[in-house]
């Protein structure tokens, strides 16, 4: 049962390797074509991480894993704004 899903899995990413080879030939804009190139890397890296490292069975674990993500992004975003508005004579 699990053999036929990692095989369509495999089969997949060998499309999705194909479709970003294609990509690089198409006569696109370079964002065009590096959106296009970062959706099928996206594509790509959630089929591995969800069937080969077996993440798709451990959902809360993943959300709280998300959630910590974005909270410390936000931090990191919002460090150097603080540190502006603490300068003397600011704004």
């Amino acid at each position: 049962h699990h053999i036929k899903i990692y095989i369509n899995v495999f089969i997949a990413l060998a499309i999705l390797t194909l479709v970003t080879v294609a990509v690089s030939y198409l006569e696109v804009s370079f964002i065009e074509a590096f959106f296009i190139a970062i959706t099928v890397a996206t594509i790509k890296g959630s089929l591995v991480l969800c069937y080969f490292m077996h993440l798709i069975s451990e959902r809360q674990a993943i959300i709280w894993l998300l959630v910590t993500t974005f909270v410390a992004f936000l931090i990191l975003l919002f460090i150097p704004l603080i540190s502006l508005t603490d300068q003397v004579g600011g704004w």
